[in-house]
């Protein structure tokens, strides 16, 4: 076995403690990919001038940051936890980052949550200060998949939805079991190959909106094959055709992808052929 085979062993999931607190790596990452991400909407908005003001997006951010917090959460005890009841008749409980007594942060995010989050922040955003919805959207298309590679690190940083055995050599062993380190293969995936295609197709963008709908349907593409790399929850496992809850609702949302992108597209025609009064 080589050291990277073995490098749970050799690694601590904290990354340091201020007053008795533990700080995991994963919420250093969290952090890094919400900075990350606005670090590069800055950039587009300069080199591709987006009409955004920098206060905008600051302001947009905590909007959006608050928003994928709270739908992460709610959608990962909705969703996965197995643990509904609990939380319903809990609710104090979904935020409390505190377990026996012990500072632990608080574990349990899910990415379609996020995504349901991020939405309804948008709109209202948007609704409230009057900003064009579709062009802000497309500018986060390109914002995002950079900024999700560290989440996804964070995560194999955390030593967390695992992958499944495997006997490939780069595998990790979780618990003396060799697993593919299903975690990095996201971070590629959704993260780095889906940024190079949006990178380079912006040029091409025929209308607004059309990024965020090709963003949906390319992140439902890799993470249903990720999946494929992905331990399932215990308590949920495999579901219809053996798939995964994760490829379900990624089907789910690739319609939504492809169904957003057929309505602005015609919407854009509608609207050119559309005779003047």
């Amino acid at each position: 076995m080589s050291y990277w085979n073995e490098i749970y062993s050799h690694f601590n999931p904290v990354a340091f403690r201020v007053f008795g607190l533990s700080v995991h790596w994963y919420g250093i990452m969290y952090v890094l990919a919400l900075l990350i991400a606005l670090w590069i909407a800055k950039w587009f908005v300069k080199n591709d001038k987006f009409p955004f003001s920098n206060a905008t997006l600051e302001s947009y951010f905590i909007w959006v940051e608050i928003g994928v917090i709270l739908g992460a959460r709610l959608g990962y005890i909705l969703i996965y936890s197995g643990e509904q009841i609990y939380y319903l008749t809990h609710p104090w409980q979904i935020f409390n980052p505190f377990a026996n007594g012990e500072f632990v942060g608080i574990r349990g995010m899910s990415y379609h949550g996020a995504v349901v989050g991020f939405v309804i922040a948008t709109i209202l955003f948007c609704k409230k200060y009057k900003t064009n919805l579709w062009l802000l959207l497309d500018l986060c298309a390109l914002s995002i998949p950079l900024g999700y590679i560290f989440g996804r690190v964070g995560n194999f940083l955390n030593q967390e939805l695992v992958g499944r055995a495997t006997d490939v050599s780069w595998g990790i062993l979780v618990n003396g079991v060799l697993r593919h380190p299903s975690q990095l293969y996201e971070a590629f995936l959704e993260g780095f190959v889906i940024f190079l295609i949006l990178f380079f197709y912006r040029k091409f963008k025929k209308f607004d909106g059309e990024l965020i709908a090709l963003y949906a349907i390319l992140y439902t593409c890799m993470r249903f094959v990720s999946e494929f790399f992905r331990e399932p929850d215990t308590h949920i496992g495999f579901l219809v055709f053996g798939f995964s809850l994760g490829q379900i609702l990624s089907i789910f949302m690739f319609v939504a992808g492809v169904s957003l992108m057929l309505y602005l597209k015609a919407s854009v025609k509608f609207e050119t052929n559309k005779t003047p009064v």
